[in-house]
């Protein structure tokens, strides 16, 4: 890093995702002091300073004064939505860096029709889909394939928007639901059906400064409710880095012919992209195919790939706002890692909230293990207690996989609290 003092930096977001981006700024010995938008996050109340400002779009001049007031040198934006809402376009300066992409990059998440038109403008391997607005018009159209297809609401739908039908009644009530019964709002209004891929799904993250890539260490996440894949779609529920279905030849495959061509398209749009570019793959018979991009880190994917990451995550940031990943090598720990997601009673469609969370000082005591805070609060007495869907990320690191899975478990073990659900599967069939 070639400044010579500590800097101050601000993370924008409040869930598991946050807290491993946290834990990897603390370790820096470049920081100055983090502050956090979400305080009421106990994970991240103990590592950074509480924002005492409204964070929102329609107030964004007072995180801007914030920042000033405090000397924010950098920003790290986490979830999506403030990044579709133009964050980084408000905050970045001169002076004040912003790790994460201008609305205009963030519309490769927050529109899949936009993304998937660019998809097809640059050739960019994915499933065929058509794009609809009216409800009769999609149903008329899916009644002429010959299996429920993939159906996915265009905006952004926190990880819920994406449904893969048993049957025809299904496809239709979820039709109907974004289409109709505005269940999804905006994000809902315009609606995917798209070829149903066939392959292992994996996620694979890249650092992008608006011309250069730096692909990350690779993950798998289990986005079904159950084991085996089954139950609803969740937004994860648990995840493993690395991956060991993309080899040295698919790797180079998918920045060959994903990657590189999403960049440059992006760019011949007039976007200077800069931060993560996640591509959610399927790795089909024909090659792999594009399933989503995200623009920033997969949640959980981040929690099982930030453990292991050894190299300072701040020049890492820097260096990405700067252009300069091409000057920076980044070194990860060769050993797995298995996270495990513990989910409330009811998660996904209705999530118990307010039980009292029992075991976490016993897990955390366990060498190479991490618990995560995703849906968690204090209570008046000092409990915590569920707060959310997904409630806690635990992570193991392992000399193998087998083994990372059993710390992983064994650590979830010691954690209680009414309803808890986890898979028992993560990482199993690795």
């Amino acid at each position: 890093m070639t400044e010579t003092h500590k800097i101050n930096v601000l993370l924008i977001g409040g869930g598991g995702r946050e807290h491993a981006l946290a834990k990897a700024l603390v370790a820096s010995p470049n920081l100055g002091t983090l502050h956090t938008t979400h305080p009421q996050n106990p994970g991240l109340a103990r590592l950074a300073k509480a924002v005492d400002v409204p964070v929102s779009k329609g107030e964004i001049y007072r995180l801007v004064q914030y920042c000033d007031k405090h000397k924010i040198s950098l920003v790290v934006i986490g979830p999506e939505a403030p990044l579709a809402e133009g964050f980084a376009d408000a905050l970045a300066t001169d002076t004040r860096l912003v790790f994460g992409p201008k609305a205009n990059g963030a519309v490769l998440e927050a529109d899949k029709a936009w993304a998937k038109q660019l998809m097809r403008g640059a050739s960019i391997p994915t499933g065929d889909a058509r794009v609809f607005t009216n409800l009769e018009q999609a149903v008329g159209y899916m009644q002429t394939r010959e299996e429920p297809p993939v159906l996915k609401a265009a905006g952004l739908a926190a990880g819920k928007g994406v449904v893969l039908p048993a049957n025809m009644e299904e496809a239709v009530a979820f039709l109907t639901d974004c289409l109709k019964g505005n269940k999804f709002g905006d994000a809902g209004r315009k609606v995917l059906i798209e070829e149903k891929l066939e392959g292992p799904e994996v996620s694979v993250l890249a650092l992008v400064d608006g011309r250069n890539i730096y692909v990350l260490e690779t993950a798998q996440d289990h986005k079904r409710l159950k084991d085996n894949d089954e139950g609803p779609n969740t937004g994860g529920m648990g995840a493993f880095s690395p991956s060991t279905k993309i080899d040295e030849e698919t790797m180079d495959l998918v920045q060959r012919e994903i990657l590189v061509p999403t960049v440059d398209a992006l760019r011949r749009e007039g976007i200077d992209f800069r931060g993560v570019l996640y591509a959610g793959l399927m790795l089909t018979p024909s090659g792999p195919k594009v399933l989503e991009y995200n623009v920033r880190f997969g949640d959980p994917e981040c929690q099982a790939i930030l453990p292991r990451l050894k190299s300072d995550f701040i020049d890492i940031c820097i260096a990405t706002c700067k252009g300069k990943l091409g000057d920076i090598d980044i070194d990860f720990d060769p050993r797995p890692s298995c996270c495990v997601v513990l989910a409330s009673k009811g998660y996904p469609e209705k999530p118990v909230t307010g039980d009292i969370i029992t075991g976490i000082a016993d897990a955390e005591k366990m060498g190479d293990v991490t618990v995560y805070h995703a849906g968690t609060k204090l209570d008046d007495k000092g409990n915590v207690i569920t707060a959310g869907g997904r409630v806690l990320n635990i992570v193991a690191i392992g000399n193998d996989m087998q083994d990372a899975r059993e710390r992983a478990y064994l650590a979830a073990s010691k954690i209680d609290f009414p309803g808890k659900q986890l898979r028992t599967d993560i990482a199993l069939n690795s």
